[in-house]
């Protein structure tokens, strides 16, 4: 087990929220999906959990859907990581559906990785500390899918995807944040990849400025990426446009904006494109990004 559920053992006065989360796209490009476990837990209520899947292809609008489930569909069983209504990920598989009236999904899928988990946080210690009050590691940052995706009447089938899988948990978002993940680039030995989450948060009356933490794997060397940013913005600069995930060798998720009290890491919108605007001069620094996150409020 590369990683372990966390809601089992949250008090029920506490907040929690967590999520586990794949994505892959086609070797190429053109498509991707994009499927997400995840628990909410209220202080002083029974959590409650979802499942989101969404397909991204080239040219044409998100499939996505959405089911929430109570807390006796909610389990982390001995040898998985997580399982919502039936939809069950553990070591080198997942399975499951979500349905919905817009759209019902299914999926079993198998996968590798023969690497390491990746831990955002430089410090294995920060992983127990109160600060900060989002935790992220990428339990498996190259991972290989096979299998079958179905989308309404649609089979999709998925032979050597790349993407990643990973876990994030906490009490409360960051302020603002962004995730970035690309693999399958071109010209690049199948292990490239890149895996960054940047966030601000608050302290008291402060915003921190931008930290960002993360890896590069280039030419089989890892870079590890990440550092504090100078705060330097200007709202003059041009909107920056991001790829969608479909596009195969680059994708950033975390652009939409939503309510921690719903979920953690939500499925990016389903527009016809996956589209960030930047209303933020990048920071200057080794956490440097080309787009901007947007405000998530604090659980309450």
């Amino acid at each position: 087990m590369r990683s372990r559920a966390r809601f089992p053992d949250v008090p029920r006065k506490a907040g929690h929220y967590e999520s586990f989360y794949l994505k892959a796209a086609r070797p190429g490009g053109g498509m991707a999906f994009w499927i997400r476990h995840t628990v909410h837990k209220r202080p002083g209520a029974e959590p409650t959990a979802s499942l989101w899947f969404t397909l991204f292809e080239e040219g044409s609008a998100p499939l996505a859907t959405k089911a929430t489930f109570p807390a006796a569909e909610l389990s982390a069983p001995a040898g998985a990581y997580i399982e919502i209504g039936g939809a069950r990920l553990e070591p080198g598989q997942a399975r499951g559906e979500a349905r919905s009236e817009q759209l019902e999904a299914r999926w079993d899928l198998g996968f590798t990785d023969p690497g390491e988990p990746f831990r955002h946080l430089p410090r294995g210690w920060l992983y127990k500390a109160p600060i900060p009050r989002t935790k992220l590691l990428s339990p498996y940052p190259q991972a290989v899918y096979t299998g079958q995706l179905t989308v309404g009447d649609r089979e999709v089938e998925v032979e050597g995807w790349p993407g990643m899988i990973g876990h994030n948990w906490g009490a409360e978002h960051a302020e603002r944040w962004i995730w970035m993940h690309g693999a399958s680039f071109a010209d690049r030995p199948p292990e490239t990849s890149f895996d960054v989450a940047l966030g601000r948060i608050k302290l008291g009356p402060w915003t921190l400025p931008w930290i960002g933490n993360g890896r590069l794997v280039l030419d089989g060397v890892e870079h590890r990426l990440g550092g504090c940013a100078r705060p330097r913005f200007a709202s003059a600069r041009p909107p920056v446009t991001s790829r969608s995930p479909a596009a195969g060798s680059r994708s950033a998720a975390g652009s939409a904006r939503r309510r921690a009290t719903s979920s953690a890491g939500s499925t990016p919108t389903p527009t016809a494109a996956s589209t960030t605007h930047s209303t933020a001069r990048s920071p200057t620094s080794s956490c440097t990004s080309s787009a901007t996150g947007f405000r998530r409020p604090r659980s309450r």
